[in-house]
Order: structure tokens, then sequence, then C-alpha cells
């Protein structure tokens, strides 16, 4: 897959090593899959609450980057709607909800099937006009 947010995504090393796939990209959008690990599960038994924050907001980086200039979140928050376990495939998918001036706001939900498990919702800047380069 080419394109931004492809680009920026090869050049996530922290996304990257917890196997974050991106599915689909387009203009302010994106469909991210990961894998719950043993490693991502807390003392409880359920998945740490910031790998998936980690999860929602690459799939929001995805399309607020989709256009090529380079963006970054200003703010963001996300609620917990269902636990999560080791070895459930997450699907996040992320849309551009309005772009204003050098600004957007982005909805991410992220299921496990056909049940929300989460909601984000980010707030993004555009620092730069020039597009990511090639991973190195």
């Amino acid at each position: 897959m080419a394109g931004p947010a492809a680009r920026m995504l090869a050049a996530d090393q922290a996304s990257r090593l917890l196997g974050i796939e991106l599915l689909e990209q387009g203009e302010g959008t994106a469909v991210l899959r990961m894998t719950v690990t043993a490693s991502m599960v807390n003392g409880h038994g359920i998945a740490h609450g910031g790998y998936l924050f980690l999860f929602a907001d690459t799939a929001f980086a995805c399309a607020c980057n989709s256009r090529g200039p380079v963006t970054v979140a200003s703010g963001a928050d996300i609620t917990f709607v269902a636990p999560v376990r080791e070895g459930d495939v997450l699907v996040a998918t992320a849309r551009e909800l309005t772009r204003f001036g050098r600004s957007g706001i982005y909805d991410v939900s992220v299921r496990r099937g056909d049940a929300v498990i989460a909601e984000f919702r980010g707030r993004s800047r555009t620092i730069r006009s020039t597009d990511f380069e090639e991973p190195q």
C-alpha cells in the first residue's frame, strides 16, 4: 500500500513492533488491525488501556496524514466500552469529521468483530506542508 499514511506507518517503529497493520486508507480515513498479545495484558487479565489508546491513536494518525501534510495530535480522548483479552483481533476505523484551517477532528471506533470496545476522538494540527519521507 502506498501513500503518505502508509509511508508514515512504515517509519513508526512502535506501531510495527505491536503488529499493527494498515488495511485500508483513503482521504481522511484509515482502517487498521491489531491482535492483542500476552505482553499487552495487565494484571486483571485484560488489555492495558494504553495499548488500546496507542492502537486508536495510530489509526487517527493514518487518517489525518492521509493527504500528505505532516499532521500531529493536538489532543485526544478515549472511552473504553468493553474489556479486551489476549488473542482478540481488533479493527480500528478512523474517519475525519471536519477540517478547519490547520486543525481537524477525527473519530476512531475500535471493534472486536461487531462489538465496539472503544471510541476515540482526536484533534489534529498540521505542522508543515511537506510529505513524509521514505523510511531508511
